[in-house]
Protein backbone atom coordinates (compact mmCIF):
# COMPACT_ATOMS: atom_id res chain seq x y z
CA UNK A 1 0.00 0.00 0.00
CA UNK A 2 3.09 2.44 0.65
CA UNK A 3 4.09 2.22 -2.79
CA UNK A 4 0.25 2.98 -4.08
CA UNK A 5 0.26 6.16 -1.98
CA UNK A 6 3.67 6.99 -3.03
CA UNK A 7 2.36 6.48 -6.63
CA UNK A 8 -0.51 8.25 -6.01
CA UNK A 9 0.88 11.65 -4.77
CA UNK A 10 3.76 11.64 -7.35
CA UNK A 11 1.02 11.39 -9.75
CA UNK A 12 -1.16 13.78 -8.73
CA UNK A 13 1.75 16.21 -7.90
CA UNK A 14 3.26 16.07 -11.37
CA UNK A 15 -0.22 16.68 -12.53
CA UNK A 16 -0.88 19.38 -10.45
CA UNK A 17 2.49 21.28 -11.36
CA UNK A 18 1.79 20.26 -15.13
CA UNK A 19 -1.88 21.82 -15.36
CA UNK A 20 -0.32 25.15 -12.69
CA UNK A 21 2.33 25.88 -15.61
CA UNK A 22 -0.10 25.60 -18.39
CA UNK A 23 -2.14 27.83 -16.65
CA UNK A 24 0.59 30.43 -16.06
CA UNK A 25 1.89 30.27 -19.74
CA UNK A 26 -1.89 30.93 -20.28
CA UNK A 27 -1.73 33.98 -18.30
CA UNK A 28 1.80 34.82 -19.66
CA UNK A 29 0.11 34.79 -23.21
CA UNK A 30 -3.24 37.06 -22.24
CA UNK A 31 -0.76 39.54 -20.39
CA UNK A 32 1.48 39.53 -23.70
CA UNK A 33 -1.48 40.79 -25.23
CA UNK A 34 -2.43 43.18 -23.23
CA UNK A 35 0.69 44.84 -22.88
CA UNK A 36 1.98 44.33 -26.55
CA UNK A 37 4.87 43.39 -24.84
CA UNK A 38 6.44 39.69 -24.92
CA UNK A 39 8.62 40.68 -21.42
CA UNK A 40 7.00 41.83 -18.61
CA UNK A 41 10.07 40.94 -16.10
CA UNK A 42 13.78 41.15 -16.36
CA UNK A 43 13.68 37.52 -15.10
CA UNK A 44 11.53 36.37 -17.88
CA UNK A 45 14.41 36.75 -20.62
CA UNK A 46 17.61 38.52 -18.58
CA UNK A 47 19.33 38.67 -21.93
CA UNK A 48 16.47 40.52 -24.07
CA UNK A 49 15.94 42.77 -21.18
CA UNK A 50 19.51 43.73 -20.99
CA UNK A 51 19.57 44.66 -24.99
CA UNK A 52 16.34 46.54 -24.37
CA UNK A 53 17.05 48.43 -21.67
CA UNK A 54 20.84 49.50 -23.74
CA UNK A 55 18.24 50.57 -26.91
CA UNK A 56 15.96 52.16 -24.23
CA UNK A 57 19.40 54.57 -23.43
CA UNK A 58 21.04 54.88 -26.69
CA UNK A 59 17.02 56.42 -27.65
CA UNK A 60 17.40 58.86 -24.48
CA UNK A 61 20.97 59.63 -26.00
CA UNK A 62 19.51 60.60 -29.03
CA UNK A 63 17.62 62.82 -27.69
CA UNK A 64 19.58 64.61 -26.13
CA UNK A 65 21.87 64.26 -29.22
CA UNK A 66 18.85 65.95 -31.30
CA UNK A 67 18.29 68.89 -29.19
CA UNK A 68 21.73 69.78 -29.23
CA UNK A 69 21.66 69.68 -32.83
CA UNK A 70 18.37 71.83 -33.40
CA UNK A 71 20.14 74.34 -30.72
CA UNK A 72 23.01 74.47 -33.04
CA UNK A 73 20.78 74.68 -36.59
CA UNK A 74 19.27 77.96 -35.07
CA UNK A 75 22.52 79.56 -33.58
CA UNK A 76 24.35 78.67 -37.39
CA UNK A 77 21.21 79.79 -39.10
CA UNK A 78 21.19 83.21 -37.22
CA UNK A 79 24.82 83.53 -37.92
CA UNK A 80 24.08 82.66 -41.28
CA UNK A 81 21.37 85.10 -41.61
CA UNK A 82 23.72 88.13 -40.21
CA UNK A 83 25.93 87.48 -41.71
CA UNK A 84 23.80 87.84 -45.07
CA UNK A 85 22.57 91.15 -43.48
CA UNK A 86 26.45 91.80 -43.06
CA UNK A 87 27.36 91.43 -46.74
CA UNK A 88 24.58 93.46 -48.26
CA UNK A 89 25.63 96.35 -45.83
CA UNK A 90 29.08 95.76 -47.11
CA UNK A 91 28.44 96.04 -50.71
CA UNK A 92 26.15 99.05 -50.37
CA UNK A 93 29.36 100.45 -48.37
CA UNK A 94 31.65 99.58 -51.36
CA UNK A 95 29.23 101.49 -54.08
CA UNK A 96 29.46 104.86 -51.58
CA UNK A 97 33.13 104.23 -51.79
CA UNK A 98 33.33 104.02 -55.79
CA UNK A 99 31.20 106.75 -55.78
CA UNK A 100 33.40 108.86 -52.99
CA UNK A 101 36.77 108.03 -54.76
CA UNK A 102 35.66 110.63 -57.50
CA UNK A 103 37.40 113.33 -57.19
CA UNK A 104 34.46 115.54 -58.85
CA UNK A 105 32.74 115.32 -56.11
CA UNK A 106 32.07 118.28 -53.79
CA UNK A 107 32.79 117.90 -49.92
CA UNK A 108 29.52 118.32 -48.85
CA UNK A 109 28.42 115.07 -51.24
CA UNK A 110 31.72 113.22 -49.34
CA UNK A 111 30.07 114.36 -46.01
CA UNK A 112 26.72 113.03 -47.16
CA UNK A 113 28.39 109.59 -47.71
CA UNK A 114 30.72 109.51 -44.71
CA UNK A 115 26.42 109.76 -42.79
CA UNK A 116 25.32 107.25 -44.67
CA UNK A 117 28.82 105.30 -43.78
CA UNK A 118 27.87 106.06 -40.47
CA UNK A 119 24.66 104.46 -40.08
CA UNK A 120 26.19 101.39 -41.90
CA UNK A 121 29.02 100.99 -39.32
CA UNK A 122 25.97 101.06 -36.73
CA UNK A 123 23.74 98.35 -38.44
CA UNK A 124 27.38 96.51 -38.84
CA UNK A 125 27.75 96.67 -35.00
CA UNK A 126 24.36 95.88 -34.18
CA UNK A 127 24.81 93.10 -36.47
CA UNK A 128 28.37 91.89 -34.64
CA UNK A 129 26.05 92.44 -31.46
CA UNK A 130 23.18 89.98 -32.31
CA UNK A 131 21.82 87.40 -30.38
CA UNK A 132 21.82 83.14 -30.60
CA UNK A 133 18.60 80.97 -29.82
CA UNK A 134 19.52 81.20 -26.09
CA UNK A 135 19.91 85.20 -25.76
CA UNK A 136 23.67 85.23 -25.78
CA UNK A 137 26.17 87.08 -28.05
CA UNK A 138 26.26 85.20 -31.19
CA UNK A 139 29.40 85.96 -32.51
CA UNK A 140 31.33 86.70 -28.81
CA UNK A 141 32.12 83.05 -28.12
CA UNK A 142 31.43 81.58 -24.75
CA UNK A 143 29.80 85.38 -24.10
CA UNK A 144 26.61 86.18 -22.54
CA UNK A 145 26.89 89.97 -23.34
CA UNK A 146 27.92 91.58 -26.36
CA UNK A 147 30.42 90.44 -28.48
CA UNK A 148 31.73 94.45 -29.67
CA UNK A 149 31.81 97.47 -27.60
CA UNK A 150 32.95 100.82 -28.28
CA UNK A 151 35.64 102.45 -26.88
CA UNK A 152 36.35 106.30 -25.76
CA UNK A 153 36.98 107.18 -29.27
CA UNK A 154 34.02 105.36 -30.55
CA UNK A 155 35.64 102.37 -32.28
CA UNK A 156 34.15 98.82 -32.02
CA UNK A 157 36.41 96.64 -29.99
CA UNK A 158 35.73 92.80 -29.25
CA UNK A 159 35.00 91.74 -25.73
CA UNK A 160 34.18 88.35 -26.58
CA UNK A 161 35.64 85.28 -25.56
CA UNK A 162 38.29 83.08 -28.04
CA UNK A 163 36.22 80.73 -29.17
CA UNK A 164 32.44 79.36 -30.01
CA UNK A 165 31.55 76.80 -27.96
CA UNK A 166 30.82 73.15 -29.50
CA UNK A 167 27.85 70.84 -29.17
CA UNK A 168 27.56 67.06 -29.38
CA UNK A 169 26.31 65.61 -31.88
CA UNK A 170 26.26 62.00 -30.99
CA UNK A 171 28.48 59.16 -31.76
CA UNK A 172 31.28 61.50 -30.90
CA UNK A 173 30.78 63.86 -33.51
CA UNK A 174 30.41 67.41 -32.51
CA UNK A 175 29.85 70.90 -34.43
CA UNK A 176 30.84 74.48 -33.55
CA UNK A 177 27.68 76.02 -32.94
CA UNK A 178 28.91 79.62 -34.27
CA UNK A 179 31.78 82.19 -35.03
CA UNK A 180 33.33 84.30 -33.06
CA UNK A 181 33.38 88.24 -34.71
CA UNK A 182 37.21 88.20 -35.09
CA UNK A 183 37.09 84.63 -37.60
CA UNK A 184 35.24 86.31 -40.09
CA UNK A 185 35.20 90.13 -39.95
CA UNK A 186 38.68 90.49 -39.14
CA UNK A 187 42.00 90.83 -41.45
CA UNK A 188 45.09 92.16 -43.10
CA UNK A 189 44.18 95.16 -44.54
CA UNK A 190 45.61 96.44 -47.36
CA UNK A 191 48.74 98.31 -45.39
CA UNK A 192 49.97 95.35 -44.31
CA UNK A 193 48.23 95.55 -40.29
CA UNK A 194 45.58 93.54 -39.12
CA UNK A 195 42.15 95.59 -39.26
CA UNK A 196 38.63 94.56 -39.31
CA UNK A 197 35.35 95.45 -41.66
CA UNK A 198 33.40 97.52 -38.73
CA UNK A 199 36.79 99.80 -38.48
CA UNK A 200 37.55 99.97 -41.96
CA UNK A 201 33.93 101.40 -42.45
CA UNK A 202 34.46 103.51 -39.45
CA UNK A 203 37.56 105.36 -40.51
CA UNK A 204 35.63 105.82 -43.95
CA UNK A 205 33.49 107.49 -42.89
CA UNK A 206 35.22 109.70 -40.67
CA UNK A 207 37.75 110.66 -43.66
CA UNK A 208 35.04 111.74 -45.56
CA UNK A 209 33.23 113.72 -42.64
CA UNK A 210 36.55 115.67 -42.62
CA UNK A 211 39.08 113.75 -40.54
CA UNK A 212 41.38 113.28 -43.51
CA UNK A 213 43.51 115.78 -45.60
CA UNK A 214 43.30 113.02 -48.80
CA UNK A 215 39.60 111.83 -48.64
CA UNK A 216 39.30 110.92 -52.54
CA UNK A 217 42.57 108.55 -51.53
CA UNK A 218 41.25 107.48 -48.34
CA UNK A 219 37.50 106.36 -50.30
CA UNK A 220 39.86 104.25 -53.26
CA UNK A 221 42.09 102.52 -49.85
CA UNK A 222 38.97 101.77 -48.52
CA UNK A 223 37.82 99.82 -51.67
CA UNK A 224 40.71 97.51 -51.13
CA UNK A 225 40.15 96.47 -47.64
CA UNK A 226 36.47 96.36 -48.50
CA UNK A 227 36.98 93.95 -50.88
CA UNK A 228 39.27 91.77 -48.93
CA UNK A 229 37.24 91.82 -46.06
CA UNK A 230 34.12 90.89 -47.90
CA UNK A 231 35.96 88.15 -49.20
CA UNK A 232 36.66 87.01 -45.29
CA UNK A 233 32.73 87.76 -44.57
CA UNK A 234 31.59 85.13 -47.63
CA UNK A 235 34.58 82.89 -46.37
CA UNK A 236 33.23 82.99 -42.80
CA UNK A 237 29.73 82.30 -44.68
CA UNK A 238 31.02 79.04 -45.94
CA UNK A 239 31.81 77.76 -43.15
CA UNK A 240 28.52 78.05 -41.41
CA UNK A 241 26.91 76.68 -44.44
CA UNK A 242 29.31 73.75 -44.17
CA UNK A 243 28.40 73.21 -40.24
CA UNK A 244 24.98 73.51 -41.04
CA UNK A 245 25.35 70.72 -43.96
CA UNK A 246 26.63 68.85 -41.34
CA UNK A 247 24.02 68.85 -38.95
CA UNK A 248 21.59 67.53 -41.86
CA UNK A 249 23.70 64.59 -42.51
CA UNK A 250 24.27 63.65 -38.35
CA UNK A 251 20.46 64.02 -38.14
CA UNK A 252 19.93 61.44 -41.20
CA UNK A 253 22.07 58.71 -39.61
CA UNK A 254 20.60 59.47 -36.15
CA UNK A 255 17.20 58.79 -37.91
CA UNK A 256 18.43 56.22 -39.42
CA UNK A 257 19.63 54.54 -36.22
CA UNK A 258 16.88 55.52 -34.26
CA UNK A 259 14.73 53.44 -36.84
CA UNK A 260 17.12 50.44 -36.36
CA UNK A 261 16.66 50.73 -32.92
CA UNK A 262 12.49 50.98 -32.93
CA UNK A 263 12.95 47.47 -35.31
CA UNK A 264 15.16 45.69 -33.11
CA UNK A 265 13.29 46.93 -29.82
CA UNK A 266 9.97 45.70 -31.36
CA UNK A 267 11.27 42.52 -32.69
CA UNK A 268 12.96 41.85 -29.27
CA UNK A 269 10.28 43.22 -26.87
CA UNK A 270 7.05 43.38 -28.85
CA UNK A 271 4.52 40.55 -28.92
CA UNK A 272 2.97 39.84 -32.37
CA UNK A 273 -0.37 39.68 -32.13
CA UNK A 274 -1.62 36.53 -34.59
CA UNK A 275 1.20 34.45 -33.18
CA UNK A 276 0.40 34.85 -29.56
CA UNK A 277 -3.36 34.53 -29.92
CA UNK A 278 -2.34 31.53 -31.58
CA UNK A 279 0.13 30.21 -28.90
CA UNK A 280 -2.89 30.68 -26.03
CA UNK A 281 -5.19 29.01 -28.18
CA UNK A 282 -2.74 26.19 -28.31
CA UNK A 283 -2.52 26.62 -24.47
CA UNK A 284 -5.70 26.58 -23.55
CA UNK A 285 -6.46 23.46 -25.91
CA UNK A 286 -3.64 21.64 -24.04
CA UNK A 287 -4.86 22.88 -20.70
CA UNK A 288 -8.22 21.93 -21.03
CA UNK A 289 -7.44 18.74 -22.42
CA UNK A 290 -5.30 17.96 -18.95
CA UNK A 291 -7.68 18.90 -17.04
CA UNK A 292 -10.28 17.17 -18.40
CA UNK A 293 -7.52 13.42 -18.46
CA UNK A 294 -6.37 14.36 -14.89
CA UNK A 295 -10.13 14.13 -13.98
CA UNK A 296 -11.06 10.94 -15.39
CA UNK A 297 -8.00 9.30 -14.41
CA UNK A 298 -8.74 10.89 -10.49
CA UNK A 299 -11.87 9.26 -10.54
CA UNK A 300 -10.65 5.80 -11.43
CA UNK A 301 -10.30 3.16 -8.12
CA UNK A 302 -9.42 -0.67 -7.93
CA UNK A 303 -13.31 -1.35 -7.87
CA UNK A 304 -14.12 0.08 -10.80
CA UNK A 305 -11.27 -1.69 -12.61
CA UNK A 306 -12.24 -4.92 -11.29
CA UNK A 307 -16.05 -4.38 -11.80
Amino acid sequence: MTIVSTSTAAFFERSRRDIKDLRTQAENYQSQLSSGQKIDRSSDNPVAASRLRTLSRLEALSTIDQSNAQRANADLSLADSAMSDMSDALIRAQELATQASNSTLSDDQRASIGAELDQIFSNLLALANARDSNGHALFGGASSGDAYSLDAAGNAVYVGTASSGTLPLGEGQSVTRSMTGPEFLSFTGSAGSPTDLLAVVRNLADALQGAASDPTGAASAALTDLKTGLDSLTTGQTVVGTRLAWIEVTGDRRTDLSALRSTEESDIGSADLATTIAQLQETMTVLEASQSTFGKLASLNLFSQLG
